[in-house]
Parts: C-alpha cells; structure tokens; sequence
C-alpha cells in the first residue's frame, strides 16, 4: 500500500525503484516499475520552459488537517451503495485533473509539497560553497547539470556515441551477448515488477537467498519489451491493437530523429522482435506465484537449460561470473528469449538495441527526443495531456540517482524527532494489534499461530529515513555532463548491488528515499519503510485526532504489516526463507477466503468491457482488509476500551472510516485506468475503498442493511487475519 497519488509517470521517476514498493497512483499503488518507464517518467516531468528565476517557497500542508474533508462528501449517495461515492463524490465532481497529470487526489499534492521541497535543497546545494566530492555539492552539480538544456541541445546524440559505435560494431554472437550484458541493471523486483520495459533484455534482481536467508543472491528475470505488459503486444482488442500501431510509429519516429537510414523498416522489425519476446513472457499472474521462481541455475546450467545465448560471455560482462548460483525466476521465459538471441539475425538485434539506447535515454537528450517520447509514453499510455516543468523533471532524476544523498539534506530540515518518534508509536501499536488479531483467530492451529507470532516479532519496521544511509564517494558527478551523470550513477548502483553478491543480510537496507510519498513491504527481509514524506497530513499528524491518524496512516501501517502474511507473504517465514509454516488445514482455510476474496474483486466492472482481475490484485486485497481491520483495533485500543468522541457531527468509528475511504480519493484519465487494470497488482482506489464491506463495525457506523449494494452477509465478509 502506498500515497503516492499522482501521474505513473511522475511517480517512477520522483521515487526510484525499490523491492515491494507500491507506488499510489491518484490513489492506486503501481508496482510495474522499470528502466523504460523511470526514463519515460522523467519525461512526463520535463517542461520546454526554463524556471522560475525566483525560488519556490516552502509550501504550506498540502491538505486541511482538521479532520474529515465534510465539502468533499456527497451526502445524496448512501454509504451501503457506494461508500466511495458518499465519501468522495462532490471532490470528484468538483476536482479537475491537472493537464500534466495522468491521475489526481490529494496525494497528489502531498508528493508536489515533497518535490518543492526539494527543489529548494537542490537549489541551496547548487549555490553553496560544500567541498568538492561532497554529496552535497554532487547533488548540485547533478541537479545543475539536468537544468542545463542549452548544453544538452548542443551535444545531440554525442554523449551516446560511443555505445551507438559499439553496437554497430556488433559482428557475432558473442559481441551480441557482451552487448547485451552491458545492458542489464539490477533494478527490479518480481515479487511486484514481473518485467523489464526496456532495452534490457534480462532484468537483476540482488537480494536475500530465497533458500538461504543469511546472504545475497541474483535473480535474473525476463525483460526486452517497450510496452507495460506483454498483453499489449497480445490481446486482441482493439484498444490494444491502436496502441501497437502507435508503438510502431513512435519506434520509427525516435529513429528518424536519430537520422537512421529506413527507419520504418527497421521499426517493423523492432515490433516483431518485441512481439516474439512478449510472446515467451510470463503472465503475471505466474510471475507472482514465488514458488514457481525459485529455480537455481548453477552458470553451466544456462547453457543446457537456455541454448541461444553466449552465457559465459554474458556472465562475464554483467559481473554475474562470480556468482556460483543465480535463481531464474522464469524460466521457460529466459529460455525463450535466449533462443531468440540465437536465432534473430544480428541486423535485427543491433537495431533493437540502438532503438532502446535512444529512447531510454530520451530524456537527457534534445528537446524533439522529450517531445517524442513523451508523445507515446505520456499522451497514448497515460493519456497525460502536457509535458512537466523541466525542473520536476530535474528534481525526479536527482532523487533517482542519489536518493539518500537528497533525503538526508530533507530529513534534517522537514521531519522532526517529535514526528518520528509519534509514528513509531503507532507502529508499535498496530503490531500489537495485529498480534492479538492472530491469538483470537479461531481456524488457525497453535503451531501456524507461533510462527506467525514468530514473523511478527522479528519484523524490522524503518520509520523515516535508514539508520545507516548509502555511500556515493565512488560517484562521479560533473556540473556539466547531464547524461553521463545519470548512467555513472544508474551504473554506480547496479555495482552497489553487485557488491551483496554472497555477503550477509542487511535487513535494515531501506528500498525507498525519505522524500519519497509512499511506504513498502519487503517480504524476503521481513521489513517495512515508512518515508518520512507519507508521514504528515492528511495521512499522519501528531496533533490529529486518533480517529484520523488511524484511518489513514493506520491502515497504511496495518496494510504493509499484513503484506508479510498475504497470500505472497505467508510463503515466507521469520527468517525470509520461502517456506511453508502452515499445517494443511490452516493453508486450506487461507487460500479458501482467498478465493472469497478473488470473486469479490472479480465482481467489479470499473470499465464495461474490463473487470477487476481479482487475482492479480489479491495480495493487495488481502492487505487492505486485514489493514483495515488491524488499524481499527489499534484505533479501539487507543482510547483505553472508551468512547472515541464525537466531531464535525460525525461519531468516531464514522470519522475512523471516512478518513479511510478519504485517503483513496482519486480521478484518472482514461488511458491510465485501463492500463493499470491490465497491468498492475491493485484493484482501483473506489474499489479498495469498499474493503470496509468486509468489516463488522461499518456496518453498525453507518447503518448499513441488507439489499444495499455493498452489503455482504456475514458469512460472505472475508476474514483473512
């Protein structure tokens, strides 16, 4: 669960990617991040227009802290018909998206309070007198740099030649392996971005041994596609079927602007070779059942395994060779594509990469490739109408390449102790509640019990910024060469992730930057961050009532300690090994209300031809109904067994619930919508405002009867935990 809520694009590039992250989308988390889509991101950031000459101020909270948003509320909509509706209904009729937004909800500018901010450090950074070598003065000359577009326009395609020189220079199947090893980036995770949307054609995941939680491995998963999910190269619809023409022209466009001779042949033949590799992916939901990736491969295996590809030769020039095991996430996936290296012809494979060098790099290169790209990945996927202001862009790109170096600098001027200490409170309480959650279930044996217990008590949870923050005195960063900065520090970090390669487990390793408006799980650390910018209104405020705090960062707390025990979670015990801790009998009852729960999902209709897939987005589910409920326990316990008061007319378990369904607001455009149904883990954000059907106390909050189209009979209302 995440408070990200903005345009996908502007997300991934503001926070990066991290393991289970969930980026919120107007009030949707998106978690298909990848290399394509941060680059494309900073495109839907970028503006033609310099900056304003002044500096920005200091924003005041983004939103009213005084509690429930009553103007925003429709009270002509019954909360047992549509509770989304009554919460939110005259904000979303009222509310317009803004043109260089694909989404919007109040998070939305929680994440502009956050980027403002940060603009003024990065601007602070950029005048001061900080020692050369500092991360300080890089993240000036960073930010600097990214501003500069008369440099920028002036150097064209230069700054890529000489990897354009190398791939042209591609004569056989080994230089082909090389070239695409120089490729791969240790930026994914599978549990949540099951592919690569970009020139990479195979993805590195470096994290805790599935089999052996006390060090690292590499998991090496499929990749190779320009588009979101591999449906789009497959489905037949005719939506999908306008989107592969306009991807066929984007290919030739961002060729011509390269002035390549017979840029619309060589595009036709990209698209097949994208259309083949799509066609060998996994779907989603196989990449999500983690049981079915845990295949170690000993390097020699590849070659027997997945004929095609030079392996040694790849191994050797992605920095893998070193390692004495690689798990394969999926297979028959990695074997398909390795065929495919082996038997496309070197012509087609050489255009491909040179296609992908060029539009991932799109946004560090002259204005027309920002234009171009932006028209695809901005307009036709997102349905964004109008580019960013460039320094978004700037601030999106600083906080990806030194994350920590940034939030270091926020933390010390916008979260204080007092805050830090308030929230890890709340923390403690909604373990504690989830604890007791687990005593009192009547279906689960002692034994399944204990080692949930067990999980719990070893849960490493980060509150506002990692105690210990990364090093960057190995980056090098200039004032004046924008795009080399980006891939000295996009190349800096897959070699800091290279560098765990068999050593012990840090599970106190942060997957996301304080600065950043979201909060993650990670099941293989048995972990959980909470950035310090989800940490203010109208999520947290230390001087807010409980029945707010609760609702909104409470079941945010309560959602990512229920991801450790969903349906991805449970397969993983107090250590992060992926094991099973359930007796038979407990698994059975699990995976039959999983179900229940699937169908729940699978009965909402956002689009008349496109239903929620209650499959993919069942983890999610999960979570938000056993957060909720843990949160409403926690919000119980903190008045001591007494009565939550009243306010602005509302009892407190109306307030509690309210402020849930408030924190889902959101609007989206389109081509944004359909996307993510297609391609992302999390139902859309009415529908995971309605997880409060399933909880016993809404229903005497609001009065709610039966023949209301929310009501659920008892036995119907999912109980996971």
């Amino acid at each position: 669960m995440a408070k990200a809520n903005t345009n996908i694009i502007q997300n991934i590039a503001e926070l990066g990617v991290i393991q289970r992250w969930e980026v919120r989308l107007g009030g949707r988390p998106y978690c298909e991040i990848s290399k394509t889509l941060v680059l494309a991101a900073l495109l839907a950031l970028t503006a033609c227009s310099s900056p304003p000459a002044s500096k920005a101020p200091a924003p005041a909270s983004a939103v009213n802290t005084g509690g429930v948003d009553l103007a925003g509320m429709d009270r002509s909509v019954k909360p047992g018909d549509d509770f989304f509706g009554y919460t939110n209904g005259t904000w979303v009729k009222t509310t317009e998206i803004p043109s260089d937004r694909s989404s919007y909800g109040p998070d939305a500018m929680l994440e502009e309070e956050a980027i403002l901010r940060t603009r003024n450090l990065l601007e602070d950074a950029a005048k001061s007198a900080a020692p050369a070598g500092s991360d300080e003065r890089k993240v000036g000359d960073y930010y600097t740099a990214f501003m500069d577009e008369a440099t920028i326009e002036s150097k064209g395609l230069e700054p890529l030649r000489s990897q354009l020189d190398r791939i042209a220079a591609i004569s056989n199947r080994r230089a082909l392996a090389e070239a695409l090893a120089q490729t791969v980036r240790a930026d994914v995770d599978p549990l949540n971005n099951t592919n690569l949307h970009t020139e990479h054609l195979f993805g590195v995941w470096v994290t805790q041994d599935f089999n052996e939680p006390t060090r690292c491995a590499p998991y090496l998963l499929q990749g190779g596609i320009g588009m979101p999910d591999r449906e789009y190269y497959l489905s037949s619809s005719p939506r999908m079927a306008d989107i592969r023409t306009q991807y066929k022209s984007h290919i030739a466009a961002v060729l011509k602007l390269a002035k390549i001779a017979n840029a619309d042949a060589k595009a036709a033949r990209i698209f097949e070779l994208e259309s083949k590799i799509a066609k060998v992916h996994w779907s989603r939901e196989d990449s999500e059942e983690v049981h079915k990736a845990n295949n170690p491969w000993k390097p020699k295996d590849f070659v027997a395994k997945a004929p095609g590809l030079d392996w040694p030769a790849f191994f050797k020039d992605s920095g893998l060779d070193g390692a004495p095991m690689i798990i394969v996430w999926q297979p028959s996936a990695i074997a398909g594509e390795a065929a495919l290296v082996g038997r496309e012809s070197l012509e087609t494979w050489k255009d491909y990469l040179t296609y992908h060098l060029i539009d991932s790099w799109s946004f560090l290169l002259p204005k027309a490739f920002v234009e171009q790209s932006f028209a695809f990945y901005g307009k036709v996927l997102s349905g964004t109408p109008q580019l960013r202001e460039r320094w978004k862009r700037a601030v999106g790109s600083t906080n990806f390449a030194m994350g920590d170096a940034v939030g270091r600098l926020y933390v010390q001027h916008y979260f204080p102790p007092e805050a830090k200490a308030k929230a890890q409170a709340m923390v403690a309480d909604l373990v504690q509640a989830f604890g007791q959650r687990i005593d009192k279930l009547t279906w689960m044996s002692p034994p399944t019990k204990e080692k949930a217990k067990e999980k719990l008590r070893t849960l490493k949870v980060g509150v506002g910024y990692p105690d210990v923050w990364r090093n960057y005195s190995g980056l090098e960063i200039s004032r004046d060469n924008p795009l080399g900065n980006a891939y000295n520090a996009e190349l800096y970090d897959y070699h800091r992730n290279l560098a765990k390669l068999g050593k012990p487990v840090d599970r106190s390793e942060w997957w996301m930057t304080p600065q950043t408006v979201n909060a993650v799980n990670l099941p293989i650390q048995n972990a959980l961050n909470f950035p310090a910018a989800i940490l203010q209104p109208p999520y947290f405020d230390p001087k807010a009532d409980a029945a707010n705090n609760y609702g909104a960062i409470g079941a945010v707390i309560g959602h990512e300690i229920s991801h450790s025990f969903d349906d991805q979670g449970s397969q993983f015990d107090a250590s992060g090994r992926l094991a099973n801790w359930w007796t038979p009998e407990d698994f059975a009852h699990f995976k039959e209300a999983s179900g229940r729960l699937v169908a729940q999902y699978n009965g909402y209709h956002p689009f008349p031809d496109l239903a929620v897939n209650g499959q993919l987005t069942l983890s999610e589910n999960i979570a938000d109904v056993a957060g909720l409920s843990v949160a409403y326990d926690g919000y119980q316990l903190s008045f001591g067994g007494k009565q939550a008061p009243a306010r602005q007319g509302l009892t407190g378990d109306q307030q509690f619930f309210i402020s849930f369904a408030q924190s889902w607001r959101a609007k989206f455009r389109e081509p944004l919508l359909r996307q993510l149904i297609v391609t992302d883990g999390h139902a859309p954000a009415e529908y995971r405002a309605d997880a409060v059907r399933n909880i016993d106390a809404w229903y005497d909050a609001f009065g709610v009867k039966a023949g209301q189209k929310l009501y659920l009979q008892q036995g119907e209302r999912v109980r996971m935990w």
